[in-house]
């Protein structure tokens, strides 16, 4: 029970003696003077610790260990696939390594539990898709991208660091992923969808097939968030003969608000061995952000540090 959050809150409440500090602490000061109080606290506590005591502390957070990759292959495998993502006309971009608090909960079904919240109004990037959103959202709104003649691609290889405990193997406290972002305006018939959808595939077909000599399967999973989310799967299934890529339909999950539509899944196999590596579909962020039911949004990722362990 001591692990519980609202057994540990209602605890600090009781000891402290001060009903509702929470509320005063998130409502009542303005964010840039609790910023401010905050830093102060956290400097009184690191002068309170001594070398023995921070040492410690490293072996006791598993979030600050070095990975198990090996750093040289990773970076060489990163560089790869951004050569290939950008020889199908995505864009990298070099993100920073904290984004504005936030950024998950506030567009999607994320609980800010699982994100390293941070001062000063940020929060280390737990994933790079809503921090290139974010990016595509503030070059739409001041104007100095458009996506109504064509589309804005971009694309990343981040380190992301997520809270959540997780026991299973392969599953890392931060981990390395690659991610792509497209950004289009409706112009109906589900043009942006069909296209930007194929757009992300086809990359992933050509990093498995050039990097690891194997091909890949798309699974697909419709969502709620549009009108005919049957239709969409149904349009965008059909072209996968076009491409030479196995492409299935599974029951849909219209229970997930993470994606909108669809989801998919991409699954390929290394050395005899299948590996779950991927997924993405389409999301409103963009609509959310700059107040626009015209904009379209499809976001991908896969695992870089599993292909390689």
């Amino acid at each position: 029970m001591e692990s519980d959050p609202s057994y540990i809150l209602e605890r600090i409440v009781k000891e402290l003696g001060v009903e509702q500090i929470v509320e005063l602490l998130a409502d009542r000061i303005p964010e840039t003077d609790l910023y401010t109080l905050l830093l102060y606290v956290f400097r009184e506590k690191t002068q309170r610790l001594v070398p023995s005591e921070l040492l410690k502390r490293y072996q006791a957070n598993r979030s600050v260990h070095p990975a198990s990759v090996d750093p040289i292959q990773l970076k060489q495998l990163e560089l790869d696939i951004l050569k290939i993502a950008s020889n199908h006309f995505a864009t990298p971009v070099q993100l920073s390594p904290v984004a504005p608090l936030g950024s998950c909960s506030v567009v999607a079904t994320v609980d800010q539990n699982k994100v390293l919240s941070a001062i000063r109004g940020t929060e280390v990037v737990s994933d790079a898709t809503n921090l290139l959103a974010l990016h595509i959202s503030d070059l739409l709104k001041s104007r100095k991208k458009s996506n109504r003649e064509d589309y804005i691609r971009l694309c990343t290889t981040h380190r992301h660091v997520r809270t959540q405990y997780f026991n299973n193997p392969g599953m890392f406290p931060h981990f390395h992923l690659f991610c792509m972002v497209t950004s289009g305006t409706d112009t109906g018939s589900y043009q942006f969808e069909k296209q930007s959808f194929w757009e992300h595939i086809t990359v992933y077909q050509d990093i498995f097939q050039s990097l690891f000599q194997s091909d890949i399967e798309v699974i697909l999973s419709g969502r709620d968030g549009y009108k005919d989310s049957e239709g969409l799967l149904r349009r965008v299934a059909q072209l996968g003969k076009r491409f030479s890529i196995k492409v299935s339909i599974k029951e849909p999950n219209l229970e997930n608000q993470y994606y909108k539509g669809l989801q998919f899944t991409v699954i390929t196999k290394i050395n005899g061995e299948e590996h779950n590596i991927g997924d993405g579909g389409f999301v409103d962020w963009s609509q959310k952000l700059l107040g626009s039911k015209k904009q379209r949004l499809i976001i991908s990722a896969i695992g870089l540090d599993r292909l390689l362990l």
